[in-house]
């Protein structure tokens, strides 16, 4: 179901919980949420459709990726850009990104992967991953 965009900064400040089995109706929510918002979004974390759990879904090269409990374990090659965001209206701000990142997260059957990603993907990941920490750009 596609859910309304929470745009209130100290909701979307607040940390996320660790997401469960139980949680699997949020990421139908937030894949119908992304692909009805997909001209001018490429990820979403549960936080910002209302729901305090860590679990992002994003474009990763033309495919829907999800990570229930990513975290980033390691990084490399930090440089400035720009984002903007969905959920806080307004242009985009500057923030610092990796190049590169290696992901810890869970997949749908709640397997752990490990995986580094690069380029335009370590991005995306990123800011939804600051999401679920409660980190606004």
């Amino acid at each position: 179901m596609i859910k309304e965009l929470v745009h209130e900064p100290i909701f979307l400040s607040v940390k996320s919980e660790v997401a469960t089995k139980e949680d699997w109706q949020v990421v139908q929510d937030l894949l119908d949420t992304l692909i009805a918002n997909r001209e001018a979004c490429v990820g979403m974390a549960a936080n910002m459709i209302g729901v305090r759990k860590r679990i992002i879904i994003f474009d990763n090269e033309g495919t829907y990726m999800t990570m229930f409990n990513p975290e980033i374990i390691k990084k490399s090659g930090p440089y400035a850009t720009e984002e903007g965001c969905l959920s806080l209206l307004g242009d985009p701000r500057p923030c610092k990104r990796y190049k590169s990142i290696k992901v810890q997260w869970q997949t749908a059957e709640f397997q752990t992967r490990i995986k580094t990603f690069t380029g335009w993907p370590a991005q995306i990941i990123q800011h939804e991953i600051d999401h679920c920490n409660g980190i606004l750009i």
